[in-house]
């Protein structure tokens, strides 16, 4: 029997082989692992769906296979796989109809005033004046029918064929949905000549961050506003609670109060918490808190998300991002909990950035970047003092939400750092 390739999810019709765990003449059970396949940028284990011996595996890594392809056949007991059926006899031959592509302007032309099979300008017959008129507006005398005796041309048949030109001329031309202006080709370099080089396969993570990136960039009129917030109140409630955090072996990080700091906010907000439906022409606003936090991995960037944020204690979500997280590193995070986000989290801050412009995850409508925090001189009430201001920038699509809107998230946003309750943080 042949273990084909299951159907993988919800939008998702292929995925590339990463690693293959059999070879032939292996013995497999049913549900036995047999290849791992990266879809999009999750990797799951493919189960076999029969028990045998392999007898045939039709993949190697790197393949990009579709949701019903072959991927081993497998045997019982051993035996050689079944002899292949019988070509069935040869069906009649039939014709083949090919289309003609569409003709170009100038051929539509042509081909509107010629009536019969172009012959030399020297061998039509016509008068030495109609030759000279024919020369002066650039007329090829040969492409002209003759109404006269012998098919000799006159002033009429002239007019005519003008008149037939003006008439093709006018016509809209037929342009085919693909002649839209092509995309340069790239241009491979030599780089070796310069100098030493290392060439690395770009990985199928990467073509995912690369497809996402460009498609959110060339489709998005994306403006990214920049403020420093205030983390100076989130910092003593950090380290006041840190110790009974890590009491239950959980570490107390500012990410955590960042996602409470952006739920509170969003449902002050609720446009930055929608999706743009550009089919129906709806703007859809979501009733549920799902954030995506974007994860550095040596991979690649990840984003998985954690749903109902608002609805979660703060030792929840420290539990549930510790465990996403690691997931996230280790390239077992399944593509179901990297969906359904309503707006992305990205903090460079243990890096050590500062203000950066992160481009908006689709189909969200915003995305907020945070750096790294840094003590600076505030005044405050008249008075100079030393605060932990941290940059952050917001990026939000500008067809949905406008710069007042951003300009008051960003104004609430800072609010909810600056009086962040200590009920939400004690356990």
């Amino acid at each position: 029997m042949d273990v084909k390739l299951p159907k993988l999810g919800e939008g998702a019709d292929s995925g590339v082989v990463v690693n293959i765990f059999v070879k032939e003449g292996d013995t497999v059970a049913k549900d036995q692992a047999i290849l791992e396949l990266e879809n999009e940028k999750a990797v799951a284990s493919i189960p076999s769906t029969g028990a045998g011996v392999v007898a045939k595996v039709h993949v190697k890594s790197g393949d990009r296979v579709g949701v019903g392809a072959r991927l081993i056949t497998i045997t019982e007991s051993g035996q050689p796989a079944a002899a292949p059926v019988a070509a069935a006899a040869p069906k009649p031959a039939v014709k083949k109809v090919v289309a003609q592509a569409a003709p170009e302007p100038e051929e539509i032309v042509e081909e509107s005033v010629e009536v019969e099979e172009e012959i030399s300008d020297e061998n039509v017959a016509a008068s030495p004046s109609i030759r000279k008129m024919a020369r002066e507006l650039g007329i090829n005398l040969g492409k002209i029918r003759g109404s006269e005796s012998g098919g000799r041309i006159v002033i009429a048949d002239v007019r005519a064929y003008i008149q037939r030109l003006v008439k093709a001329a006018a016509k809209p031309a037929t342009v085919s949905a693909s002649a839209a202006p092509a995309k340069p080709a790239p241009v491979q370099i030599d780089f070796s000549q310069w100098g030493p080089i290392v060439k690395k396969p770009v990985t199928q993570l990467r073509k995912v961050i690369a497809r996402r990136m460009s498609e959110s960039w060339n489709s998005v009129a994306r403006v990214t506003q920049f403020d420093d917030i205030d983390f100076t109140r989130v910092g003593e409630l950090r380290k006041k609670f840190a110790a009974a955090y890590e009491g239950k072996g959980i570490k107390l990080t500012l990410t955590l109060f960042v996602l409470k700091a952006v739920a509170e906010t969003l449902k002050k907000h609720p446009i930055f918490n929608s999706s743009l439906d550009e089919v129906a022409s709806e703007i859809i606003i979501k009733e549920y808190i799902h954030l995506g936090i974007a994860v550095d991995t040596d991979q690649g960037l990840m984003v998985p998300v954690i749903r109902d944020v608002d609805k979660k204690s703060l030792l929840d979500l420290a539990k549930e991002l510790e465990s996403l997280a690691a997931k996230a590193r280790d390239r077992k995070i399944t593509a179901d909990e990297m969906k359904g986000g309503t707006f992305t989290i990205s903090n460079q801050g243990a890096i050590g950035g500062a203000h950066f412009t992160p481009i908006i995850n689709l189909p969200e409508v915003a995305i907020l970047g945070l750096g790294r925090g840094a003590l600076k001189p505030v005044v405050r009430d008249g008075k100079i003092e030393a605060r932990v201001l941290t940059p952050i920038a917001i990026s939000y699509d500008h067809r949905v939400i406008d710069g007042g809107s951003a300009a008051r998230f960003a104004v609430d946003l800072a609010k909810a750092f600056e009086n962040f309750g200590e009920e939400v943080v004690k356990i």
